[in-house]
């Protein structure tokens, strides 16, 4: 039986998503890659890096304010063995700026980073970029656990956390995923890329004075178990990518819980177009940590939650082949999407080619 899902509020005021966008077959199992894909590959978009360099596991990719250009956060090009600290050792400019072709025109951010993961390209266009090393593998130095913010030209105008050192207080990050900034200058980082870091939402004035935080490790509303990503949709909401509880959930900008959705599978990473709609790339999705969902990008409302589309990863079962897929998108004026892989270490384009 194939269903879109149904939302009813609650005497607590949130959301459940009583009744999930899947196609049942005669065996009982769910599958929710069951709609359309209005999306075409464009091959080799971005691959050619200068001076003969590899791309590196890509953390996060999001669109300029101009409308023009796509930065990505990169994890220079070690291998894949030493995830979780791949420029430690390197100089290698982590954050990069392409044009819509796919060209290099920009970068920066070289030896300031351990494990760069989120990145946010403000209204001024500014750059914050999060270093999310964890507590485990943090060498002495002065890099790690920190929110940077940069001019467009790469100067460092503000960095948020004690550099090398995890930590819980106001001024201090655990592995910090994402950032992302208020139409008012208030900055918003996710503080928590795992269910041993702090897991906790932390809101900071636009000259970096701490307002609030909420949140701790847990199932309930407002709880969190790796919160990987964060977006603020048309109305001013805070959409979070609590990954390990396979949702999103919805947050004002003062904390308060809105609602739960899980019809957007095992999320890693959330965007929104200006026509409404909400993207969330699932790279996690299996029989084990999220049964009867596939790995991919589902598209929908949002406003409703209403799934409209998925677009399934191009080489079958990243799981078995490749490790993981996508695990964020950023969408252009046109529709058309950029997508960032930390396997196989690369960014994607994929064109509209129908409503």
């Amino acid at each position: 039986m194939f269903t879109q899902p149904k939302f009813l509020s609650n005497q607590f005021g949130f959301s459940l998503a009583l009744i999930m966008l899947t196609l049942t077959d005669s065996g009982g199992q769910a599958f929710s890659q069951a709609l359309p894909n209005p999306y075409r590959i464009v091959d080799d978009w971005a691959q050619q890096l200068p001076d003969g360099r590899e791309m590196g596991a890509v953390g996060d990719v999001t669109m300029d304010p101009d409308g023009d250009h796509i930065w990505a956060i990169v994890r220079c090009d070690a291998p894949t063995e030493l995830f979780g600290w791949e420029c430690l050792d390197s100089d290698l400019d982590p954050i990069l700026k392409f044009n819509l072709e796919g060209e290099l025109v920009q970068s920066f951010g070289g030896g300031m980073f351990i494990w760069p993961h989120g990145i946010f390209v403000d209204q001024d266009g500014n750059v914050w970029a999060t270093d999310a090393i964890s507590a485990a593998r943090t060498p002495e130095g002065t890099r790690g656990h920190q929110v940077v913010k940069f001019s467009p030209e790469g100067e460092v105008l503000m960095t948020l956390g004690t550099p090398g050192v995890p930590g819980n207080g106001n001024y201090s990050f655990n592995a910090p995923s994402d950032v992302v900034i208020g139409d008012n200058g208030d900055i918003f980082v996710t503080d928590g890329h795992g269910n041993s870091t702090n897991n906790r939402l932390m809101k900071y004035s636009s000259d970096g004075t701490f307002i609030k935080s909420w949140g701790q490790t847990g199932y309930g509303p407002g709880e969190f178990r790796e919160l990987h990503a964060i977006a603020i949709d048309s109305r001013g909401r805070l959409f979070v990518a609590d990954r390990w509880n396979n949702r999103v959930q919805i947050f004002d900008q003062d904390g308060n819980f809105l609602a739960t959705w899980t019809q957007f599978g095992r999320p890693s990473g959330v965007s929104f177009d200006g026509q409404g709609r909400i993207y969330v790339a699932d790279s996690e999705s299996d029989d084990v940590q999220n049964p009867g969902w596939e790995m991919g990008i589902r598209i929908g409302d949002a406003e409703t939650g209403w799934v409209s589309d998925f677009i399934i990863f191009p080489w079958g079962d990243p799981r078995v082949v490749m490790g993981n897929g996508a695990e964020f998108v950023a969408v252009d004026r046109d529709g058309n999407l950029y997508t960032g892989e930390p396997r196989p270490r690369q960014l994607r384009k994929y064109v509209r080619v129908r409503p």
